[in-house]
């Protein structure tokens, strides 16, 4: 009998009626699967009988009953990136859980999997195995340093593909120590590309009926996002600063003080920057023959965002983010994630959603003929493992 779903979660789902197959664990995988979880896809995860190890990542810690009315603590760190899916346990040293995974991915339009590169060979779970059996396999590997190059079998962890990336070196105040991104970016931004490649040969399989291997980087997706900073150096062959809160190549742009916390200020342009002199009633800054291009502003940064600094210092928060908003000059709050959750943009957007008791962030997807499939939280260990091992 298969544990495929006869009938799509959510009919109107962008990927109603996809079989996706997760064999990975912690956060680049389980983030592609839970997205396409979230678009409609049946996803599959198969488990070791110990779990995902992000289960035990706490604190904080989430406890849940289960079916059979016993209590489950388990860490908020799980429910973050697998919401939407099914669990089953097989321990691929078992003959019959290890048949069961192969008939699985058989039958399963996707495989997404993040073993060490030729993790998977022993248990012909890899894609040279699985293709024979099923052609239209679309199979995603996740890795650190990808399926070839000479670190390709070395594992990838995302605070050590930060530093190797460049991430670090234009993260952070200008003259002290590099810093990472508040969250693992780049695990979650090779789930993301991995999503949307996975897709692109989901298309490309309708025109070929052919299936083929994706192979996702850690390594490269993080290259990949370095964007206008890459191009600086590939440019000017120089490194590009460490610039904290400042940019670059535009100014006045950063944080400035107010008289109960800071806004962010970012006026683009001239025109801007007008705008600016004029809601801080210094219009005599626009005036200034050292401040009348971005050129020149960015020159004399420094300078100017001392005598920006005065001015704002004498404005609450609310204030100076209304004057701006008015006169349409880009600012904004800093907010802390209580203040996130309580933005009336972020109500209105509906991003919180509450599954079984469980509460989480949807996929940031909203279709105009179509809908997320947000309807049941993320699986208990095993809760889809059949009864018995026939």
């Amino acid at each position: 009998m298969t544990l495929w779903l006869h009938t799509p979660r959510n009919p109107n789902a962008p990927l109603a009626g996809l079989k996706v197959l997760e064999l990975a664990r912690v956060l680049a995988g389980p983030w592609a699967g839970q997205i396409l979880a979230d678009l409609g896809a049946d996803v599959i995860k198969i488990e070791s009988p110990e779990g995902d190890g992000t289960r035990q990542w706490g604190p904080p810690w989430v406890e849940r009953f289960g079916a059979d009315g016993t209590v489950h603590k388990e860490a908020a760190y799980y429910h973050a990136c697998n919401r939407g899916k099914r669990s089953v346990v097989a321990d691929f040293g078992d003959a019959t859980d290890l048949e069961r995974v192969r008939t699985l991915a058989r039958e399963a339009d996707v495989l997404i999997e993040n073993f060490k590169t030729g993790g998977l060979a022993k248990f012909s779970l890899d894609y040279a195995s699985l293709r024979e059996a099923n052609p239209a396999l679309v199979y995603c590997s996740i890795t650190g340093f990808g399926q070839t190059g000479p670190r390709a079998h070395e594992a990838g962890y995302d605070f050590v593909i930060q530093g190797m990336s460049g991430f670090m070196s234009v993260t952070g105040e200008p003259g002290s120590v590099p810093v990472k991104m508040g969250v693992s970016i780049s695990d979650l931004t090779t789930g993301i590309y991995a999503a949307n490649a996975i897709q692109a040969a989901l298309i490309q399989r309708g025109r070929t009926g052919k299936g083929q291997q994706v192979d996702m980087s850690l390594l490269d997706c993080s290259v990949a996002l370095l964007a206008n900073q890459a191009t600086y150096h590939l440019t000017t062959g120089e490194n590009p600063p460490r610039m904290g809160n400042a940019h670059a190549q535009v100014a006045p742009y950063g944080v400035f003080p107010v008289r109960d916390g800071h806004v962010i200020l970012a006026p683009a342009n001239d025109r801007l920057f007008t705008k600016l002199a004029k809601v801080l009633n210094r219009p005599d800054l626009a005036a200034d023959p050292r401040f009348a291009s971005n050129g020149g502003r960015v020159e004399n940064a420094g300078l100017l965002d001392a005598e920006i600094a005065k001015a704002t210092s004498t404005w609450t928060k609310e204030g100076l983010i209304e004057a701006c908003n008015a006169h349409g000059v880009p600012a904004g709050p800093i907010n802390k994630l209580d203040e996130v959750f309580a933005d009336p943009q972020v109500l209105a957007r509906g991003m919180r959603v509450d599954l079984g008791g469980m509460p989480g962030v949807r996929s940031p997807f909203t279709f105009s003929d179509a809908e997320l499939a947000l309807d049941r939280p993320s699986p208990m260990l095993g809760e889809d493992t059949p009864s018995s091992k026939d």
